[in-house]
């Protein structure tokens, strides 16, 4: 246990939810009922199992699945037999599942059946080259809806425990006392403005810490229900989701796929009272021709971020939604949770701010008013990139976010702009410079550069400026062309959603683009 009684690596807080919520429901998924104790002794089979396939401490293991109750044993049972947790994006396509299987040398693999009409093992195994799977010791298919082709490899969920068997529970439990507070946790990646998306290494002490201050300042107690619409691959449902119920004991009804109407019916059936969410969720439920025949009396709490959020809609989510308190946050995948409003906090705070530094963290402003936070729970680094790591951590460390912003008197953060060319699609941080790559292999294509622009819906979404190339009699690119091209390669969210051809992109006097211009004014 820490000092302020927050145990110091995720087994050991595995282990203290089952002895003081026992019985209590930990998991709702559908007709899924877990218990704390059950969770445990769910997780100490999984972890049998990577060690029965020779995964070993240290090692990596991939989660490539939505939010269910599949995801949190999968993910619980790595960290138990003191492997590395690296969850990968449902929405990345068998290329990008596939790199980062290959970057973090996963040993072991965790994958959706049919999820979102795509077949999430066959499509990596379609776009591996050879070499590229060779760490993988064992690869495990999680069962949802939807027809699965054969695979020789993969263990099915349900044969898990006759894999286990070899492995005494004994040597697992040993396995997982083994596990320090500063063993590394988990890898998550986050893309960067090179387009090569990065993985963030944070310890066990550290998910926790962050986990338990999130949980603090939203008051959580096992009272609580907790619907997690945040998906787990992203720290926002994985770290301020799945630890913080471990922490205090809520119980988590995770929802594979954002839909309001059956939203809308869990929190009345299943009396929920916590919802955390981007700001898009909230404004559709508002939105929702259903929502005034629902029993929502049963929330309380509400945390946003990720965008920017109207008075008039923290206004709305405690005046219609039936919230008592409606908090929002800031914080990025090497952060998770570095400043965060707290209850009783008014609406324009609430709505303009992100409110004051948490977990730990000091916040300032720098050079260019670019916002920095230091403090213990702070990402160790980069995953195998000691350059990136010095150029985001400098020598007193402070970590440099991309993001400007500014300090009020009471030490609230705003955010105004971001140094990076980064926009937030649906909750999702997108960075150009990666469908910009993507989009310059299409023949045709000479220049492109991609900015985000408002969208009533998902906040922002991409819009792609394409100079064209002489294509040598062929068929120029057309915007249903490299839509399809990107709809192909790319994630949803960061597929652009138009296209405009321009003679040629405006730049400054040393050739760089001047993104600002793009979309504001007519360009040549």
């Amino acid at each position: 246990m820490s000092e302020a009684g927050t145990p110091v690596t995720i087994p050991k807080a595995l282990q203290a939810a089952s002895e003081r919520f026992g019985d209590r429901e930990a998991i709702v998924d559908g007709h899924v009922r877990i218990t704390f104790d059950r969770l445990l002794e769910h997780v100490r089979v999984m972890a049998r199992v990577l060690m029965a396939r020779g995964v070993r401490s240290g090692d990596r293991v991939a989660v490539n699945s939505p939010n269910t109750h599949h995801w949190v044993i999968a993910a619980l049972g790595a960290q138990y037999a003191g492997a590395t947790l690296v969850p990968i994006n449902t929405r990345f396509t068998g290329a990008e599942a596939v790199d980062l299987i290959r970057r973090s040398e996963a040993t072991a693999l965790v994958v959706a059946g049919d999820f979102l009409d795509t077949d999430r093992l066959a499509g990596i195994r379609a776009a591996a080259a050879d070499g590229d799977l060779d760490t993988l010791r064992l690869i495990v298919r999680v069962p949802l809806p939807g027809p699965l082709a054969p695979d020789p490899v993969a263990v099915d969920w349900d044969d898990l425990a006759d894999v286990a068997a070899a492995v005494d529970p004994a040597e697992a439990d040993a396995r997982a006392a083994a596990v320090t507070g500063e063993a590394i946790a988990d890898v998550l990646f986050t893309s960067g403005t090179t387009g090569r998306s990065k993985g963030v290494l944070s310890a066990h002490r550290q998910s926790l810490a962050v986990a338990a201050a999130w949980a603090d300042r939203g008051a959580l107690t096992p009272r609580d229900r907790y619907l997690v619409v945040n998906p787990f691959f992203h720290s926002f449902g994985y770290k301020a989701g799945i630890l913080v119920g471990l922490l205090t004991g809520a119980t988590l009804l995770p929802q594979a796929t954002f839909d309001a109407t059956a939203a809308l019916e869990l929190i009345e059936r299943e009396r929920v009272s916590v919802l955390p969410a981007a700001p898009t969720v909230f404004q559709t439920l508002l939105d929702h021709p259903g929502r005034e025949a629902a029993d929502l009396s049963s929330l309380r709490l509400a945390v946003t971020g990720a965008a920017t959020v109207p008075v008039t809609l923290v206004e709305r989510m405690g005046g219609e939604l039936g919230f008592d308190t409606v908090l929002t946050a800031y914080g990025l995948t090497e952060a998770v949770v570095a400043t965060m409003c707290e209850p009783g906090d008014d609406p324009a705070t609430i709505a303009r701010t992100c409110g004051r530094a948490a977990a730990g963290f000091e916040v300032r402003i720098g050079d260019h008013d670019e916002v920095l936070l230091r403090g213990p729970n702070a990402m160790r680094g980069y995953l195998d990139d000691p350059e990136a790591t010095a150029q985001a951590i400098d020598a007193d460390g402070w970590l440099h976010t991309g993001d400007v912003g500014r300090l009020d008197e009471a030490g609230n953060l705003s955010i105004t702009d971001r140094l990076k060319d980064m926009y937030i699609c649906g909750g999702f941080n997108v960075y150009p410079a990666e469908i910009e790559q993507e989009m310059s292999r299409v023949d045709g294509v000479r220049e492109v550069a991609v900015i985000g622009v408002p969208d009533p819906r998902l906040g922002e979404v991409g819009k792609a400026f394409v100079v064209r190339a002489d294509t040598a009699g062929g068929d120029p690119p057309s915007e249903e062309s490299l839509l399809e091209h990107c709809r192909q390669r790319l994630a949803n969210y960061k597929r652009p959603r138009s296209v405009e051809f321009v003679g040629e992109l405006p730049r400054n006097a040393s050739g760089k683009v001047l993104k600002r211009l793009l979309g504001k004014e007519k360009v040549a």
